[in-house]
């Protein structure tokens, strides 16, 4: 094998990977400016969030490969049998699994779900992984489970879970309502019909698949995932190496780079200036969370505005819509994304994530006030 080989492919990602180049890019000027230690560096990366999402890729990619998924697209189609509908239900459960087990594992299911369904129905998949990733953004801003940032926030200001979702659920049922009126106009009322006939290639796979999944989800809320993940990679390298081979690997570079870039940048005095003048700014914690979002993602925002309030539902609320807009406003974009593996999608996506946001500040500020 040639050895530049990989070095090539690595070097062909990053030119055609717009946010990997940029992290990549950026990254040189801030450890320039910061002077960190590795062992600085490598306290910046939250492991235990790479090893869930390395467990998520490999036992998804698991699921679709065996179709089980294409099958279930079946079965769907069979029920809901316009293009409105398939739509309203996908979406639909998106946003109610989203609050449950979080977003980034409801995309972990929905979104490979979405895409076996595309290889048996002529559907608009990029535009339904684009929905799809609006409504987990909704979905998991209604519990304290939902998602990292509400997590973090429920845990610091030690609320009972009752006072958390009563804050959220205005907001989250007038964003559902928007949502789904947006999904109706989005997706016309023609009708869908099978263009092949699905079966279950793999029923082992689908067993092993579906049976770590549960037990992954456990292991990583038992404190476990790093060991959970270690697991999966062996047994999917001993027995499935194919699987590991149609896994998305640069997507879990493209998080740890994050985590690295905006650590560093949270350090420079300047980036904290800017927090104050964001403060300052008419709608101060709700606006200043939702810039923050948009420059780097709602999970470190949250964290990185926490200090600097006391309103803790204004910063959820804030994070929350910040979720819209740019991709890199909310993880789960970018995992719906990736996992959707559609040409052009991130323009697309933009489309419709950016008036998402102006909706969603427009109903924040109309339920909280501007103050």
């Amino acid at each position: 094998m040639n050895p530049s080989k990989p070095f090539r492919f690595l070097l062909t990602r990053l030119t055609e990977d717009y946010l990997l180049l940029a992290l990549v890019l950026s990254l040189l000027p801030l450890l320039w400016f910061t002077s960190p230690e590795l062992n600085e560096l490598v306290e910046l990366v939250h492991w235990q969030t790479l090893a869930a999402l390395t467990g998520f890729l490999v036992l998804s990619r698991g699921l679709e490969d065996s179709g089980a998924l294409a099958l279930a697209g079946v079965w769907l189609v069979a029920r809901f049998c316009t293009e409105r509908a398939l739509a309203l239900t996908l979406v639909g459960f998106s946003m109610a699994l989203s609050a449950v087990v979080t977003n980034d594992v409801t995309l972990f299911i929905v979104v490979p779900l979405t895409v076996a369904l595309s290889s048996v129905v002529k559907i608009p998949l990029g535009r339904l992984v684009i929905f799809q990733a609006l409504a987990v953004n909704v979905g998991s801003a209604l519990t304290p489970i939902g998602n990292p940032q509400n997590l973090f926030i429920w845990q610091t200001w030690e609320l009972g879970f009752i006072e958390f979702v009563s804050a959220m659920l205005p907001l989250v049922l007038l964003l559902s309502l928007v949502l789904g009126l947006a999904t109706a106009l989005a997706f016309p009322s023609r009708p869908v019909r099978v263009s092949l006939v699905a079966r279950l290639a793999k029923p082992r796979l689908l067993l092993v698949s579906g049976l770590l999944y549960p037990a992954f989800i456990l292991a990583a809320e038992a404190g476990g995932v790093i060991a959970a993940a270690l697991v999966i990679l062996v047994l999917y390298g001993l027995v499935y190496r194919s699987v590991l081979r149609g896994v998305d690997w640069l997507l879990l570079l493209v998080f740890l780079l994050m985590f690295v870039n905006l650590g560093l940048l949270a350090t420079l005095p300047a980036a904290q200036a800017f927090v104050e003048w964001l403060l300052a700014l008419p709608g101060g914690v709700l606006t200043a969370s939702v810039l923050m979002s948009q420059v780097m993602s709602n999970v470190p925002a949250a964290i990185f505005l926490a200090p600097f309030t006391d309103d803790w539902r204004a910063l959820a609320w804030g994070v929350s819509v910040g979720g819209f807009g740019l991709a890199i406003g909310s993880l789960a974009n970018l995992i719906a994304l990736r996992l959707a593996r559609v040409q052009g999608l991130w323009l697309a996506f933009h489309v419709w994530s950016m008036p998402a946001l102006a909706l969603g500040v427009l109903s924040a500020v109309f339920l909280i006030g501007p103050g």
